[in-house]
């Protein structure tokens, strides 16, 4: 590629980096993007240009669990629903189950009897193993107590799935207040 001029080079690294996130059902971290154009390009400012690139089109490059992803336009979810009669999303989760993933990423790394204390009451096997099944949580490190139980903790899919690209994206507890979510303290 030396041979090529330098905006020449430039569009084949953009192609490059696209055909690699094309490829990947997960976020490529910028390190395996490096890896591909090499490491005297800029892999942030490439992919801003691929961003750009890529305006005005059903789907775009979003950064999501300290990488990046293509992922279709919110507006057009309903046309692939339809199409397809899948869930965009559909993880066929409870409000219950939805509560205590919600926990977790809070409270993270939670044992099963520290969920118990946030909802009064035992979090089952099964719940946890739901979550895990879906890739929304695994397992942390053992908790110092006795008996070292697994503590349990959310997972890149979990910040996939919810569009997030670090656990700093979770809405603060005010604004979840607000949304009428969370009770007050």
């Amino acid at each position: 590629m030396a041979d090529l001029p330098p905006e020449l080079r430039w569009r084949e690294w953009m192609r490059r980096i696209e055909a690699v996130l094309f490829a990947s059902a997960s976020p490529v971290p910028r390190e395996d993007l490096a890896r591909v154009v090499g490491q005297g390009a800029s892999v942030e400012l490439l992919v801003e240009d691929l961003a750009v690139d890529l305006a005005g089109r059903a789907f775009e490059l979003v950064r999501v669990a300290d990488g990046w992803m293509f992922r279709t336009r919110p507006a057009y979810a309903p046309a692939i629903r339809a199409a397809a009669d899948l869930g965009h999303q559909d993880l066929n989760l409870s409000e219950f189950d939805i509560a205590v993933l919600a926990a977790v990423a809070y409270h993270q790394p939670i044992t099963r009897d520290g969920l118990g204390e946030i909802f009064g009451k035992e979090i089952s096997r099964d719940l946890i193993g739901r979550l895990h099944g879906r890739g929304l949580i695994g397992t942390g490190p053992r908790s110092p107590r006795r008996g070292a139980p697994y503590t349990f903790v959310t997972t890149e899919q979990f910040l996939a799935v919810f569009g997030l690209e670090s656990l700093r994206d979770l809405p603060d507890r005010e604004q979840l207040e607000d949304a009428g979510v969370a009770g007050s303290s």
